[in-house]
């Protein structure tokens, strides 16, 4: 189980005062869901790297532009990171992992073979391993022991709530198919 990685704290801590108390529930989320992609993608070195970037900035957007429609500024982010650090060729793929994250069907571009096993990972989380495509759930049990919910399942529904009231014709607009 992977339980530091470096450039996965420091995007996130760079971010605190904008996540202000979902700092914890979210980072939480964040080191499941690589550790879910790792468990269906084997990754490491840059592989693991690029992963970590996408997967600290995949919903960020919420938080840092005030929106539950926030596939776009955490793209942006993303994009600016990693041309501030000097890695602009990584942008197409870090940006490909956050725009298809919540994509129901299959992702079938065979470009960033990341994608797909990001996607899984997330849908993983979000749904507390009710999905699973073929993680075990002790696995995922002791994901959440390690890395507990502490509200960010419960989080996710106010927000979803908000957005329905506010736009009842596209509660979800971050979900693709």
């Amino acid at each position: 189980m992977i339980t530091e990685v470096g450039v996965l704290d420091e995007i996130l801590s760079a971010h605190a005062r904008s996540l202000g108390d979902d700092f914890v529930p979210y980072r939480n989320h964040v080191y499941r869901v690589v550790n879910l992609c790792v468990r269906l993608h084997s990754a490491s070195g840059d592989e693991l790297r690029r992963l970590a970037i996408a997967a600290a900035f995949h919903d960020l957007g919420i938080w840092t532009a005030g929106t539950f429609d926030y596939l776009r500024p955490s793209m942006a982010l993303a994009k600016e990171y990693l041309i501030r650090s000097g890695q602009p060729e990584w942008v197409a793929e870090v940006n490909a992992l956050i725009l298809e994250h919540h994509k129901i069907l299959p992702y079938r571009g065979m470009v960033h073979p990341l994608v797909e096993s990001f996607r899984k990972a997330d849908w993983i989380d979000v749904t507390r391993g009710l999905l699973t495509f073929g993680v075990t759930r002790r696995f995922v049990a002791e994901l959440y022991v390690a890395w507990p919910s502490m509200g960010f399942h419960r989080r996710l529904v106010q927000l979803a709530a908000q957005r329905f009231r506010s736009n009842p014709w596209t509660p979800l607009p971050m979900v693709r198919l």
